[in-house]
């Protein structure tokens, strides 16, 4: 974007609350388009992920971090919770978002990490579900008590309901100035780490409980020409007894992980793509400074 009219505002913007609260979700649907990895499993995002919005007044460019994590905390997830309390000391404004139903120490936990010399808006994500807008106020008080909060808004990222009027609300504490990124460009992280995410995200939505945290993708080729993206990825688990879950019978369920995560990828970068996935063990990974280095961690 070479050109910005007066007044034309550009900041940065944090998601943050615990995990599974509907983060990515919220991003997804500002963006209009599936650029961060869902799952009803706590703690899928594990990594800084921008989003570019760009309106004809406002770049918002939003930060997704993982959920602050209390459990599990091996070497990979002590990394995301300070991937969480980095970004919020970079950034313009801070959404938190929490679940109106399910409020709980996890959410008093990240609570407790919101700077309090930057603006904070309380983001009351499926508030659909609590019917009656009034049943939010008691709530609304409660938490309104416990830090200066800018602004609350009630959301369904879901539904997309009143993600304009969270827009607007987070405009105001924006810094005038041009735009960081050109106007088409949504992101900042390149189709070889969407790819992969993608394909994460198919092993979360797939396998449900069934293999735990330590599973990680490695895209070992990515070609690009005209007509095709051939993308060959590596599965990486930390057990020999979790590659036949991911397999599955016949090798179906590797299969179905790859078949979906194609169809979103093909979406995503608007063009056909081969891919090819195996799965391989590699012990201890996800408490292995080096191999979390390697993976992008």
């Amino acid at each position: 974007m070479t050109q910005n009219p007066a007044g034309f505002k550009c900041g940065t913007v944090a998601i943050v609350g615990r995990p599974n609260v509907g983060k990515s979700t919220l991003l997804n649907h500002i963006l209009g388009l599936k650029l961060a990895i869902t799952s009803r499993k706590a703690q899928t995002t594990r990594h800084r992920l921008l989003g570019i919005h760009t309106t004809e007044d406002t770049q918002f460019l939003f930060v997704d971090t993982p959920g602050f994590q209390q459990k599990h905390l091996n070497a990979l997830n002590k990394g995301l919770n300070k991937t969480v309390t980095q970004v919020l000391d970079e950034v313009d404004v801070v959404l938190f978002v929490i679940e109106p139903m399910k409020l709980g120490e996890a959410d008093e936990k990240v609570l407790t990490l919101l700077p309090k010399d930057k603006p904070v808006i309380l983001v009351v994500n499926k508030a659909d579900l609590m019917g009656d807008k009034n049943n939010l106020l008691p709530l609304i008080q409660d938490f309104d008590l416990l830090h200066p909060f800018v602004g609350i808004v009630p959301v369904s990222a879901k539904k997309s309901l009143h993600l304009d009027e969270l827009l607007e609300t987070t405009r105001k504490y924006l810094p005038e100035q041009p735009a960081m990124y050109g106007e088409d460009e949504l992101t900042d992280k390149n189709e070889r780490f969407l790819a992969a995410e993608l394909i994460r995200e198919k092993i979360f939505r797939l396998l449900g409980d069934e293999v735990p945290y330590s599973v990680a993708v490695e895209i070992e080729k990515f070609e690009v020409d005209k007509k095709l993206r051939r993308i060959f990825a590596a599965i990486i688990v930390d057990k020999d007894s979790q590659k036949p879950m991911i397999i599955g019978k016949g090798g179906e369920k590797l299969k179905q992980i790859s078949t979906e995560a194609r169809q979103d990828m093909e979406k995503l970068f608007g063009g056909k793509v081969y891919l090819e996935t195996w799965v391989k063990v590699q012990g201890g990974w996800a408490d292995n400074a080096r191999a979390l280095k390697s993976l992008g961690y």
